[in-house]
């Protein structure tokens, strides 16, 4: 299964942060999974990309043009894609990825899950939408979408299909029991 996972070109400022992601790290190889991201040598993209490849596992990194000349691509990955922008960086993610995971990250990581949510509302992306809530990160982000539903703007079955977790085994749990809502279109 390739898992597209979304996070920081940063490390934050905890160290669980780290320690989190090489979690999910272990995991996706213990799994023989392959890891799809964005393609930074920095951060925690570097971090996961970085376990996942020592673990013996399959890293695939999808980076813009402008960003690989600022030489921030990983030089290690099993393969690079070098994309003309981030559109194309963000849909060719998401067309690869069976899951689309976000751990704690900045604007560009809540922008990438947010769209890939977004098109599972309306039937556009069939795949798990997942933030790894590591030490609460996205806790304020979960209560916007349960007001979102108290509110009318977000229903119960698209609420359901969006899970917040620091816990792998309901990670695994979640995908393995996944309904896409694209046959409600």
């Amino acid at each position: 299964m390739n898992i597209t996972v979304y996070l920081g070109a940063s490390k934050g400022n905890l160290p669980v942060y780290e320690e989190k992601t090489l979690e999910l790290a272990r995991w996706i190889a213990s799994k023989n999974h392959v890891l799809i991201y964005g393609g930074s040598n920095r951060g925690l993209m570097r971090i996961l990309a970085d376990e996942v490849l020592a673990q013996g596992a399959k890293v695939y990194g999808f980076i813009p043009d402008f960003l690989q000349v600022k030489e921030i691509a990983h030089p290690n990955l099993t393969d690079l894609t070098i994309v003309s922008d981030m559109d194309q960086r963000k849909r060719l993610m998401m067309e690869e990825g069976d899951v689309l995971l976000a751990l704690p990250g900045g604007p560009g990581t809540l922008e990438e899950i947010s769209e890939a949510i977004s098109w599972a509302r309306i039937g556009r992306n069939p795949k798990p939408c997942i933030l790894l809530n590591i030490n609460g990160y996205y806790d304020f982000l979960k209560a916007q979408f349960d007001h979102m539903v108290f509110q009318g703007f977000l229903t119960k079955e698209d609420r359901a299909n969006i899970l917040f977790s620091d816990d792998l085994k309901e990670i695994e749990s979640f995908i393995e029991n996944y309904q896409s809502l694209r046959d409600k279109f």
